[in-house]
């Protein structure tokens, strides 16, 4: 990092800021891509029940909150920086307390994916000790890291599996300063020795979390540039122990991803079954629910109560993470969309574990019979039954009687369901999942034969478009805009988590999609009987992104800033999403949003944000609220990097 100077630059293209006006649920009824979100809407109104959506246009937005200027820290506040009052009262101006700000959210986003994936770990290491009823599944990918750890190979996949467990948690909870393994095994070397020197290579994310927090407090680090810095080292924590090191644990112990095809949507609900709801992202306990689901007495069980059978559904992650594994569980929603899943009366038990779960679900819930169960003992909600894992994970070995004590909830309720509550909307579609490193790159004859096609301008870009969903812009629309642009452009799209369930409910992740690209690349997909979208997984599962991003990049030769490829999260809304477009940015690649981050109020910060890591690190933000407007930008970002290659390719 350069040294800080007196007076920090302004961003080049510095607008005065204006309150932004937001859509109303009006809005959303009259624009929302989804028909069977304005069913569930109209529904849910005449029922009564209120929705994220008519909240939301009850709220005022803070105008300070919305730029960052307002710190809560300590309590001779809350300070409001305005220009009759410029600095708190310790001090601080407005770079130093938007720093401050972003800096806890994003240490916020690591505490968040490293505590899910802490519990991954943990079942990992107990099942390779044993003391877990576990099947350690994911042999191939066991033999894999542990090459990249350089752990002895002689050894059986229990005793790697476990060394592997010990690195991962070692990672995630350092105390001491020490190499971090898994990045300095699995990051591309000259991404290593830039942050290297740039001094912001990780201790562990434990460690950085705790730093931040400490930086922070009151009276502590004053330099807006040094508490961005401790940014970029939460980035490399989030991307590399929270993200990848959780995802490397759960396909050690589940297995790869396996590509399979689906019904998604409100109609895949099955009125004549017993109807159980995955809702979170904790994969332990809604792998063992899937699995216990299966079992014939547990069926024997649902008959008798007049079912027809047990289906699973997903909400959010932890939905997704059992379906490309096991298929059978059927994507509905995400965390916005709960509510109108609720909505429908056709549940009979929703599990719920950790992250994007709102309390708002209780008060649709006690509408119907609908028993909320939750799983986890940070995350629990007055009025629900809790049936999970306690603080210490001290009973991890009980994970098949929890998960057929649950089950036998949802079977139990089913014949409290009544028919008259029930309202299905009856559109649903296939689509198609389980896309990985693994599985794309035989489908091309591997890594070179994908980039002769980039190469070729046949296609011309692949981007990540993920993240959560936001109500400040027109629910899902935003995405889907986005999407329809980069078809359109033949740009392939990779997407996970909350961002794909339009993706998944509207049809792009089936292989008839090929219609919405360009001639060549539809032959193409035709050809190899792909659909346009490749769906990766759950939120973690950008990690998936980024591994086909380096197997790319490595087979042109050339580091990841200079690859035909990009991040874009048009509808985050969380301290994760941070997280998630700063780990791609500290790889070299750009990320594009259709909402900015609430750094409006420091011109330093948001120019550091905007600019000027695409000189420190390679990648830049790029905000536009205009979502068809933002698309275009990636378009040509990404084709001025594609023609550079192509170019290369033919010097050579």
């Amino acid at each position: 990092m350069s040294e800080p100077t007196d007076t920090p630059p302004p961003a080049p293209d510095k607008k005065k800021w204006q309150r932004p006006v937001y859509p109303r649920k009006a809005d959303v009824l009259a624009h929302t891509p989804d028909p069977n979100v304005r069913v569930m809407l109209r529904h849910m109104a005449e029922r009564g029940m209120e929705t994220v959506f008519d909240r939301f246009d009850t709220v005022t937005h803070c105008g300070h909150g919305l730029k960052g200027v307002c710190c809560q820290i300590c309590n001779m506040g809350p300070c409001q920086i305005t220009p009759r009052s410029p600095r708190g009262i310790c001090g601080a101006d407005e770079h130093v307390i938007v720093a401050r700000n972003i800096l806890r959210w994003i240490a916020a986003g690591v505490a968040a994916h490293g505590a899910r994936g802490r519990e991954v770990m943990l079942a990992l290491k107990a099942a390779a000790a044993g003391r877990v009823d576990l099947p350690i599944r994911g042999e191939a990918k066991v033999r894999a890291v542990a090459r990249a750890f350089r752990l002895d190979p002689e050894q059986g996949t229990t005793e790697l599996a476990g060394q592997i467990a010990d690195i991962l948690l070692e990672d995630l909870s350092r105390t001491h300063p020490a190499a971090h393994r898994t990045l300095e095994a699995m990051a591309p070397p000259e991404r290593i020795a830039l942050w290297r020197s740039l001094d912001i290579l990780p201790i562990s994310a434990y460690h950085e979390v705790f730093e931040a927090y400490h930086r922070t407090g009151i009276g502590t680090d004053g330099d807006w540039r040094n508490l961005m810095q401790q940014l970029l080292r939460c980035g490399l924590a989030f991307a590399w122990s929270s993200v990848l090191g959780s995802a490397i644990a759960q396909d050690c112990l589940y297995g790869p991803p396996q590509r399979t095809r689906i019904d998604a949507g409100f109609g895949a609900l099955d009125p004549d079954c017993v109807n159980i709801a995955l809702h979170g992202h904790s994969p332990i306990l809604p792998s063992a629910i899937v699995h216990a689901g299966e079992s014939p007495e547990l069926a024997a069980l649902a008959r008798s109560k007049g079912a027809q059978g047990i289906r699973f559904y997903g909400i959010c992650c932890s939905g997704l993470s059992s379906l490309y594994r096991y298929g059978g569980v059927s994507p509905l929603t995400n965390a916005i969309g709960a509510e109108l899943v609720l909505g429908t009366g056709a549940l009979d038990a929703w599990v719920a574990d950790v992250q994007d779960v709102y309390p708002s679900i209780m008060e649709v819930a006690k509408c119907f019979h609908t028993q909320v169960i939750t799983t986890s003992d940070s995350g629990r909600l007055p009025g629900a039954l809790h049936i999970g894992f306690d603080h210490a994970n001290s009973n991890l070995g009980e994970v098949h009687h929890l998960a057929e004590t649950i089950v036998r909830v949802g079977i139990d309720n089913f014949p409290l369901r009544r028919k008259a509550n029930v309202f299905i909307p009856r559109t649903s579609i296939e689509a198609e999942v389980g896309f990985s490193i693994e599985n794309i790159l035989p489908e091309f004859g591997g890594a070179d034969g994908l980039l002769r096609h980039l190469r070729a301008g046949t296609i011309r870009g692949i981007v990540n478009l993920v993240g959560c969903n936001n109500p400040k812009v027109v629910y899902e629309k935003a995405i889907t805009d986005v999407a329809d642009v980069l078809l359109a452009h033949d740009v392939i799209i990779l997407t996970n988590g909350c961002a794909s369930f339009p993706l998944l409910n509207l049809g792009y992740c089936r292989r008839a999609a090929a219609a919405k690209t360009g001639p060549a690349l539809r032959a193409l997909l035709e050809e190899l009987d792909l659909p346009p979208v490749w769906h990766m997984g759950e939120c973690l599962d950008n990690a998936r992104a980024s591994g086909l991003f380096r197997a790319l990049a490595d087979a042109c030769g050339q580091p990841l800033k200079a690859m035909p490829f990009a991040f874009s999260s048009p509808e985050w809304s969380n301290e994760k999403g941070v997280g998630a477009a700063l780990g791609f940015r500290l790889l070299g690649l750009d990320s594009y949003h259709c909402i900015p981050a609430p750094i409006a109020g420091s011109e330093a910060v948001q120019s550091f944000f905007e600019h000027d890591t695409t000189a420190l690190l390679g990648g830049r933000m790029v905000v536009d609220t205009d979502p068809v407007a933002l698309g275009a930008t990636i378009v040509a970002d990404l084709e001025a990097r594609r023609r550079a290659i192509a170019t290369q390719a033919t010097a050579g």
